[in-house]
């Protein structure tokens, strides 16, 4: 098997107890799993669930707690008790390890999102283990990456991973919810994920973790966008990776039709930017855009709204009011508004770019 990098991620209930401590055997059975990969030659990046569940019983909760500040306590313990086990865990196989804890400010601007790339390049590099997870001690709600499925799906992303694996309590995507249907009926493969799909496939039955199926499903779309194959289900011995990787694995496995690898920057946009205005173009433009994949030029903006300067993202809306995209702008609020504001003529001959197609996302 060639060499690959893959993006693992393992959820709160696969490290778990029944009580919600941390399980050693476990994670050690993980690290095992992991080990056999680097073995291999394989570069692994770990995603890595279970903070908030390694840390609330030792600090006197009797479940899960609730309230944010509880789990961001419990979390502060927990994580030191979780690296504390993975560190001890990989050495022991003769494997560094190395801690990255993330929230979606270290992302919102573009140099921070490239370092953040470029610094797991380099533990790559060097043959170290990235073990990455949400802070969820200092994170507020309004930048969170909402659970670490999506965060595993950003970093295969920004990563150019060759496979996402995530790694769950149920054995792959249903078509109705396994736990009340037993009717339901597993995909063994998928090109995509639709909305319907989003609508029925269901189910998780952990009370540990805080990501369902429609997280997972999130991701993965996410990830099949960037060109990153997906596979969701579960295994718990020491070989549970490598079976993965042979096409064994027992889940669902997720392939995009068109293997079209996003590049970072338009990952950022698509993914982390914050839109500073709007832009509403006529029916020619949005078609041109979408079905010809064309820049957007000044001459199909009907209006603007937002003040915004040059290199800002904004969002992009057709003519009946649906957002059909976002992209950095090359002009500010004033100077486009001065060149859709000219003649006819004067705009048809306004040939420059108001935002290219190499930063451009379609939505």
């Amino acid at each position: 098997m060639s060499k690959r990098r893959i993006v693992v991620k393992i959820g709160s209930s696969s490290l778990t107890e029944k009580d919600g401590q941390l399980s050693p055997l476990k994670l050690n059975t993980y690290v095992k799993a992991i080990a056999e990969l680097a073995e291999k030659e394989h570069e692994v990046i770990l995603i890595s669930s279970g903070a908030v569940a390694a840390g609330f019983k030792m600090i006197g909760y009797p479940a899960r707690p609730v309230t944010v500040s509880g789990k961001q306590a419990a979390a502060a313990v927990g994580q030191n008790l979780l690296m504390k086990g993975y560190a001890e865990a990989f050495y022991e196989k003769g494997l560094i390890t190395a801690q990255l804890l993330l929230t979606r400010q270290d992302f919102l601007q573009e140099e921070q999102y490239q370092n953040a790339s470029n610094t797991l390049k380099e533990l790559l590099k060097r043959k170290v283990i990235p073990i990455i997870n949400e802070n969820d001690s200092t994170a507020i709600e309004e930048l969170t990456f909402g659970d670490n499925d999506m965060l595993s799906a950003l970093v295969s992303g920004f990563l150019h991973a060759d496979q996402l694996i995530i790694l769950t309590d149920i054995d792959g995507i249903y078509d109705a919810n396994p736990h009340t249907n037993p009717e339901a009926k597993k995909y063994a493969f998928l090109n995509e994920i639709t909305d319907d799909l989003m609508e029925k496939a269901q189910g998780s039955s952990s009370k540990v973790g805080t990501g369902g199926m429609n997280s997972k499903l999130n991701a993965a779309k996410a990830a099949l966008s960037m060109g990153v194959d997906v596979f969701i289900g579960k295994g718990n011995d020491a070989t549970v990776l490598s079976t993965i990787l042979q096409g064994q694995g027992n889940g669902t496995y997720l392939s995009p039709s068109k293997h079209r690898v996003m590049k970072n920057k338009k990952q950022w946009i698509a993914y982390h930017s914050t839109s500073k205005g709007k832009l509403i173009l006529d029916e020619g433009a949005a078609h041109a855009v979408l079905k010809n994949g064309k820049s957007v030029l000044p001459v199909g903006i009907t209006a603007i709204e937002g003040k915004f300067e040059k290199n800002d993202v904004v969002d992009v809306y057709n003519s009946g009011g649906q957002i059909i995209g976002k992209g950095k702008v090359n002009y500010r609020a004033e100077q486009l508004n001065s060149m859709i504001n000219h003649s006819e003529k004067n705009k048809k001959e306004t040939s420059n770019e108001a935002i290219h197609r190499d930063y451009w996302f379609s939505i």
